[in-house]
């Protein structure tokens, strides 16, 4: 696997560490765990990364040197996968290893994995996670560049098979890019049940330290796409007619700016006695925060599939999302959340409302809430996954005679 930009094993919450990285690492180990060997190659972001780390039995992450170890930009990184092939390849040569195929993620890794693909002889199934033109549909946020596009546009022709997360991004595969349909394989992204699971709502917030308001949840990175300034907004329509606080949990560290732009807005609105900045955290904590919240919000403008509404759903707390990602095949109306149809503050405020004018998120709820994604979980992730690795190889062999 090449996750080339973002390290499985880097911090959660902080940029470009999120819902790829969770997958990466997730379904590596599951596939550790079926007796497949996985070696997931990233780039060092650190001078202090450990050059091989463990993620289960049969699984590790690689880190490989290509440019400065921090503080490089995505697209920086574009002129140094030359360096990051090149050393990937001494390392597999240094070891004696020999790979049967190559999974990259995302644009950049996808374009390291194409140089790979030619010097070894074996098939390459690439993911996107996000799409730079359905990014730029949006209008919000840094335009991405041209340069991602067109190779998103070759990767998607010429890998021998591209794995869109939902239905939607299937369909802006062939419609944006003009992919061949037949090349697509729809496989959704998974959840730790293990981890996630509902824990009892007044012992999640004594933890927590929150009072007996009501509690609505952001969880994310701290960028326009995820469209957390319309939820403040919407705060400021909730407070008028209930007792609300709304906890944002996400990477907000030095060099953020979105984060020093959101904690401007909260003063401006005058909100920022009932908004919580909690910042980074790890993993293991995130089930705390969901199942102390009547609510978690996804006010995205765009999301290719979005871990937090399983993750959350997983926790027994219902969702007030837009129509981004899996958004819709995952919530039961009425039962496990509420879609609006835009991030407007009003229907994101009146959605957030109606749910906790009428919460009760007792165990049968939060039970009845995780039922509707346990088919979500990484083995059965991973056993879709299998098949298709499975398929695709057997179907190079068969063309290479």
């Amino acid at each position: 696997m090449l996750s080339v930009h973002s390290s499985p094993v880097g911090q959660l919450g902080t940029k470009d560490t999120g819902g790829m990285s969770v997958y990466v690492q997730e379904l590596a180990r599951e596939l550790g765990k079926r007796g497949h060997r996985v070696d997931v190659f990233t780039r060092a972001h650190d001078q202090v990364d450990d050059r091989i780390v463990t993620l289960g039995k049969g699984a590790r992450v690689i880190h490989l040197g290509a440019g400065e170890a921090a503080g490089m930009h995505k697209l920086a990184i574009y002129s140094h996968l030359d360096d990051f092939a090149s050393n990937l390849e001494a390392f597999r040569r240094r070891s004696g290893i020999g790979y049967d195929l190559i999974h990259s993620h995302y644009w950049l890794s996808g374009w390291a994995g194409r140089w790979l693909q030619r010097w070894w002889g074996v098939p390459h199934v690439t993911m996107f996670h996000t799409l730079g033109a359905a990014k730029n549909g949006t209008g919000v946020g840094e335009r991405e560049p041209e340069l991602r596009i067109r190779i998103e546009e070759n990767l998607v022709r010429n890998c021998h098979r591209t794995i869109a997360a939902t239905k939607r991004e299937r369909d802006e595969l062939i419609n944006l890019y003009d992919a061949p349909a037949e090349s697509i394989s729809v496989i959704p992204c998974g959840v730790n049940l293990d981890l996630f699971q509902p824990v009892d709502k007044r012992k999640a917030r004594r933890q927590l330290g929150l009072d007996g308001n009501g509690v609505v949840l952001f969880v994310g990175r701290m960028e326009p796409s995820k469209g957390i300034d319309r939820l403040l907004m919407a705060m400021t329509r909730l407070e008028q007619k209930l007792d609300v606080r709304l906890v944002i949990v996400g990477g907000d560290g030095p060099g953020e700016p979105e984060a020093d732009r959101l904690r401007r807005l909260s003063r401006e609105l005058g909100i920022e006695d009932s908004v919580t900045f909690v910042g980074t955290i790890s993993q293991k904590e995130l089930p705390l925060y969901y199942s102390a919240a009547d609510a978690c919000a996804i006010p995205s403008y765009y999301e290719s599939f979005g871990l937090v509404a399983l993750e959350a759903l997983a926790c027994g707390t219902p969702l007030v999302a837009t129509r981004v990602g899996c958004i819709e095949s995952v919530v039961r109306e009425g039962e496990s959340g509420c879609v609006v149809a835009d991030n407007s503050p009003r229907r994101l405020a009146d959605a957030i409302g109606a749910l906790l004018s009428k919460a009760d998120a007792g165990a049968e709820t939060a039970t009845s809430i995780r039922a509707t994604v346990t088919a979500f979980s990484w083995a059965n992730i991973a056993a879709a996954m299998i098949e298709e690795y499975e398929s695709v190889i057997a179907d190079y062999r068969a063309k290479a005679g």
